[in-house]
């Protein structure tokens, strides 16, 4: 793959934080239709790229950030709506956000079964735990309804089989992922490609089938 045939691209891309380097002459370009992982320790630079690459396409991307954004004053059913708002016109918004018509309150439903947080719907984001929490992030962005998804460990605060059942689920929903993930383990199980970061530059850029897990250790020592 090229660039020019690329859906996200970045070439000799440096960021810095407050003065602070973060990234450092990163390259990559990532097609419509692959699934990436990108792995590495703590402070590697992950959830930097992860933001340059979703600036390029904000508008057709279902974001899940590390910080989830949610708005304690809105129901968990308001909130996975929020998700979404660039579906509906305004005033169709407006009348389902304070009393929801069947189609849209069945359609949010059905979504938080999935995500076993169906009976919190009423509930405000500062009563659920930081799991129920990360699902109705979760909930928010698959209810964007598009092809591709971006996610700063968006399964890290559930208990291992809930958050792989459900990382399946995210993949299984759309043409095209980006993930920062905490699990190698999960990132050669469920993506096609997996980008190591390591001190703000790239330390490899694999086919799944080309790496083992006693590689990808490696990008976590010395860190």
């Amino acid at each position: 793959m090229t660039l020019v045939e690329s859906m996200f691209q970045l070439i000799g891309a440096s960021f810095s934080h407050d003065d602070e380097p973060v990234l450092h002459d990163i390259t990559l370009a990532i097609g419509e239709g692959e699934k990436v992982a990108l792995v590495g320790p703590s402070g590697a630079g992950k959830s930097t790229l992860l933001s340059l690459l979703w600036r390029q396409h904000p508008d057709a991307i279902a974001l899940c950030p590390q910080d989830s954004g949610l708005v304690d004053l809105l129901s968990t059913y308001q909130n996975i709506y929020m998700g979404g708002l660039s579906r509906f016109s305004t005033f169709y918004n407006l009348i389902n956000l304070i009393r929801p018509w069947a189609a849209r309150r069945e359609e949010v439903a059905d979504l938080a079964r999935t995500l076993g947080i169906e009976d919190k719907l009423q509930n405000s984001p500062d009563q659920l735990s930081g799991g129920q929490r990360q699902r109705v992030a979760l909930g928010r962005a698959l209810y964007r309804q598009q092809a591709v998804f971006m996610g700063d460990e968006p399964v890290s605060s559930l208990d291992p089989e809930q958050g792989e059942q459900l990382l399946k689920h995210v993949l299984d929903q759309h043409m095209t992922a980006v993930v920062a993930i905490h699990s190698p383990e999960l990132a050669l199980r469920y993506f096609d490609r997996i980008i190591a970061l390591k001190n703000g530059r790239v330390y490899g850029d694999w086919q799944a089938t080309e790496v083992d897990l006693s590689v990808l250790e490696t990008v976590y020592q010395d860190a």
